[in-house]
């Protein structure tokens, strides 16, 4: 996973206000108690930093991969 798909996924769960509280300040004991901050700062892979937030923050499994976003579906006109 590259940063820019952690962040967008960050964004997307939890707003970016709050995403940048969480990565500079939620401690996670799967990362052995580092914040996600310090964790990319020691190059973990997002990733794993991405997986261990939503399971300390309580984020449905169903959105792990991300949130499914409204996709703009063309309608289906007939002449």
């Amino acid at each position: 996973m590259r940063l820019s798909q952690f962040n967008e996924l960050m964004n997307d769960e939890f707003g970016r206000e709050y995403a940048a509280v969480i990565s500079r300040d939620l401690v996670l004991g799967a990362l052995l108690d580092k914040t996600a901050d310090q964790a990319m700062a020691e190059g973990m892979d997002p990733r794993e930093i991405w997986l261990a937030i939503c399971e300390a923050a309580g984020v449905p499994k169903n959105r792990w991969h991300g949130a499914n976003k409204d996709k703009k579906i063309k309608p289906n006109i007939q002449a």
